[in-house]
């Protein structure tokens, strides 16, 4: 086999059996577009989502019903409108849209009895009507009051697997159609939850033609992959002036769900197979994920980081990239050290070495293969260019063989071997002949970087 590809299987065990440790007892919120529920591959979804509740982690469903509904309504010829999204649900309309979400419902505990697990359909959410906004009178449509979670959290104790359609009752009993993600958002919030999900038929948030908040990192298909809360924020608030969108409303969900509690919501598509398990059993996500706690930070390297290291070291190495270094290396100067960290697992890390002419190198700077191209590296030098400021250095300085135009790019321009620390000038390689890069610091700058 492959050495490198054993060496990725191997990460992806390791990397799995951290987080089932982590995320045992834990409760996820499922919620499942209409649209996957004919997908060729729901049945395999719905594998996985056994698969996680046989490893210890309790979960809710709640599957969207639009298609099937506007199926119904079809059948026997009732029209319904919308309005921003929300279906304007006429009394005569609530038998046949309930006869439609208990059929998903149905389907799904179908599933799951065949794939060895159990589950149940309930009536935990207590509905009110939306009544009459701007004119509009929306019948029978209703929005979430209150889940019942006494009792919800005793079904899923008892080690089923709660399945909400998108139907509320009133105290009286009245029912009501209520929007699935709403009901997520209740369910995952009320209930305490670690994480919830949305599972798209899309690669996550696109970002199309929305304003995008500095920062924020988009994958080659143009996916937002990350968005911390106050991001998530920034880009509610950058594109609040559209009209009613599907995407906008899926961030304006994660965003409430991450400011009351949930630690971390996730957009992933529900088209590609055991991609549930990617984006929970690996710290390198495939959907967007927005988020409340600190999931990935960079922090001062400590002794128990250095096997990590090394073997995060190791391809630069061999590639000639990256100046061989030991674990005595690094343990004589663990404090110059820093690394970037994902759920535990380091994935990137770097030096800053300082000389007594306030002069700062930035060196051992290399990042995990699997999580290139995410702008790790750049957040890195970033890090150190705050370093070197508080330090009250009067310069960086790198030597590279094979990454000028990077750090050019990053505000680094050519420098001499005369400008490098005497005693640098001393330990120069000039068999190696590696280019020298400066970037003066100017005093502490808000932002880190900046790219000219």
């Amino acid at each position: 086999m492959d050495k490198l590809i054993l060496k990725e299987q191997v990460e992806i065990i390791r990397q799995a059996f951290g987080y089932i440790t982590q995320f045992k007892g834990c409760l996820f919120v499922i919620k499942i577009e209409s649209t996957l529920i004919e997908h060729p591959l729901f049945p395999l979804l719905i594998r996985d989502v056994v698969l996680l509740h046989r490893m210890g982690i309790n979960v809710i469903l709640v599957p969207g019903a639009r298609v099937r509904i506007d199926q119904v309504l079809d059948t026997y010829h009732i029209k319904c409108t919308t309005v921003d999204g929300v279906r304007i649900s006429p009394p005569e309309a609530i038998p046949l849209i309930k006869m439609a979400a208990f059929d998903v419902s149905n389907k799904i505990i179908t599933m799951l009895a065949e794939s060895g697990a159990h589950g149940v359909i309930g009536n935990w959410v207590r509905a009110k009507g939306i009544g009459v906004r701007g004119g509009i009178d929306f019948q029978s449509t209703g929005l979430v009051e209150k889940v019942q979670v006494d009792v919800l959290r005793k079904v899923v104790l008892d080690g089923l697997i709660p399945i909400i359609p998108t139907i509320g009752w009133s105290a009286t009993g009245k029912p009501y159609n209520c929007s699935s993600n709403e009901i997520a958002f209740a369910v995952s919030v009320e209930m305490n939850a670690s994480k919830l999900f949305f599972i798209v038929d899309r690669l996550g948030i696109m970002a199309g033609n929305y304003k995008i908040p500095e920062d924020v990192y988009l994958t080659s298909d143009g996916v937002v992959s990350q968005l911390k809360t106050a991001q998530a924020g920034a880009f509610l608030d950058l594109n609040g002036g559209k009209n009613y969108d599907e995407q906008l409303d899926l961030v304006g969900h994660a965003y409430r769900a991450c400011t009351s509690g949930v630690q971390r919501v996730h957009v992933v598509d529900g088209r590609v197979e055991g991609m549930i398990l990617k984006e929970i059993f690996s710290n390198r996500g495939f959907g967007t994920m927005i988020y409340a706690d600190r999931h990935d930070n960079i922090r001062p390297m400590v002794l128990a980081d250095i096997p990590e290291v090394l073997r995060v070291m190791r391809p630069a190495v061999e590639e000639g990239a990256l100046v061989p270094r030991s674990e005595e290396d690094l343990e004589e100067r663990l404090a110059d050290y820093a690394v970037y960290e994902v759920d535990g697992t380091v994935h990137a890390c770097a030096a800053l070495h300082v000389f007594p002419d306030r002069q700062g190198e930035i060196a051992g700077i290399v990042v995990d293969e699997t999580y290139t191209n995410l702008g790790i590296g750049r957040r890195m030098v970033s890090y150190f260019i705050e370093e070197a400021a508080v330090k009250k250095l009067r310069a960086l300085f790198v030597l590279t063989t094979q990454t000028s135009d990077w750090f050019s790019q990053l505000g680094f321009v050519p420098g001499k071997v005369t400008d490098l620390p005497a005693e640098r000038q001393k330990n120069y390689n000039l068999q190696r002949k590696s280019l020298i890069l400066r970037y003066k610091i100017s005093g502490r700058r808000k932002g880190g970087v900046q790219v000219e």
